[in-house]
């Protein structure tokens, strides 16, 4: 917005200010975008009915815990690193591929975590989430 001060009529105000009409503008278009999000228009379809029944087979989890003392558990049964080795690798021979959920506590060493992570990685074992609250 420009105020002119006295009779100078050499410092006339000869443009137009677009930038209220641009933020208009752009206001607009986003509520155009979000409301054509939300009315998303389907096509009523009657489908017909089968007999078929989806199987869904819940994969294998293994689920491995580590205390901040070191310990290592499976499932709540304690092991020693070299049994969980064992383990790993009759449960990889079984061919299943099961997925692993690691769950350490927050102040377990950094070390026994990575020991737990290559017996997986030795048994061929790669499915492995971490577990966190």
């Amino acid at each position: 917005m420009a105020f002119q001060l006295g009779d100078d009529d050499a410092q006339s105000m000869n443009e137009m200010n677009l930038i209220p009409l641009i933020d208009v503008m752009l206001v607009l278009m986003i509520i155009f975008l979000l409301t054509a999000t939300v009315l998303n228009p389907t096509v009523p379809l009657d489908l017909p009915k089968t007999s078929a029944v989806v199987n869904k087979t819940p994969p294998e989890v293994i689920q491995i815990s580590i205390d901040k003392d070191a310990g290592i558990f499976w499932d709540s049964d304690p092991i020693s690193i070299e049994e969980l080795e064992v383990r790993l690798q009759q449960q990889s021979a079984n061919g299943k591929d099961p997925a692993i959920q690691l769950r350490a506590d927050k102040e377990s060493k950094y070390d026994t975590v990575a020991q737990v992570l290559a017996s997986a990685s030795q048994a061929g074992l790669s499915k492995i989430a971490f577990v966190n609250e």
